[in-house]
This record gives C-alpha cells, structure tokens and sequence, in this order.
C-alpha cells in the first residue's frame, strides 16, 4: 500500500465562518456547492445527513448512468470552526479518508483551510482529487459571499 496522500487548500471567503460552516452542514447548501450539473455532467438523487457526532451522511448522484453514493461519518463538529468526517464513494473508508475542514474568523470574513488525507488506494487521484476541492471550496464561496 502506498502512503496517504493529503490535500490541502486554504481560501479566504467574504462571509461570516457561522454560515460557511452551517453551509457543510445543510444539505440543500451541499446541492448548490458540492453536487448537480454546475460542477460536472451529473444529476442529484438525494443528499441526506445526520449533522452530530457519529452521524453518517449520504450523497447520491447520478452520473453516466451509475449511481453514486459519496458516503462518511462525522467525526468532530465545532461550530463554527471545525468539522471532521470521513469520506468514501460507494462504502466507508473509516480512518483511511478523512476531511478536515478549519474556519478562522476574520472580522465579517473568514479563512477555511481543507485538508483531504485520501485513502492510499486513491494516490493515482490526488491531482483530480485537489481540482475538484478546489471547485468545490470555490462554489462553496460563491454560494454564501
């Protein structure tokens, strides 16, 4: 197995941390950022969430005909500075992908830094993996500023 790559991106965004971290948490704010065809050549089935500690979430999309379910469970959740959960596509990965997302308030703005260790199994797709965080975080600003 190889090492665990992890990816890291850090974004300033013009809105208070309580919103962009309740954003992580709404599944409709997870359908204007994270899903749908804004993003890639896919359709929303349905994205469900448990938002505490030990709950799981389930986002299902449809995309070239599969359907897909990005799966996790929370791990921490600080509002409005810390949320951690463990993320997989059609099972859970458990400790081998986790998601970390941080967010430091700056005065009516804030910085949020994510941090992606993939699964080892994943290393041939941390390229695509940080280009799509980075679209993700980018549509996620768009979508509370």
């Amino acid at each position: 197995m190889s090492e665990a790559p992890v990816i890291r991106i850090a974004r300033r965004i013009e809105a208070p941390a309580e919103r962009v971290f309740d954003a992580w948490l709404d599944p409709a704010m997870i359908g204007r950022f994270m899903f749908g065809t804004h993003l890639r050549d896919e359709q929303v089935a349905s994205l469900t969430n448990e938002a505490r500690v030990g709950g799981r979430f389930s986002y299902k999309v449809i995309r070239g005909g599969a359907l897909i379910d990005h799966t996790g469970t929370y791990r921490e959740i600080e509002r409005p500075r810390r949320l951690v959960f463990t993320w997989g596509v059609g099972e859970e990965q458990g400790d081998l992908s986790v998601v970390t997302i941080e967010i430091a308030a700056k005065g009516e703005a804030c910085e949020l830094t994510l941090t992606h260790r993939l699964h080892p199994d994943w290393a041939d797709y941390a390229e695509r993996t940080q280009a799509g965080w980075t679209k993700i975080v980018g549509d996620l600003a768009a979508a509370v500023e």
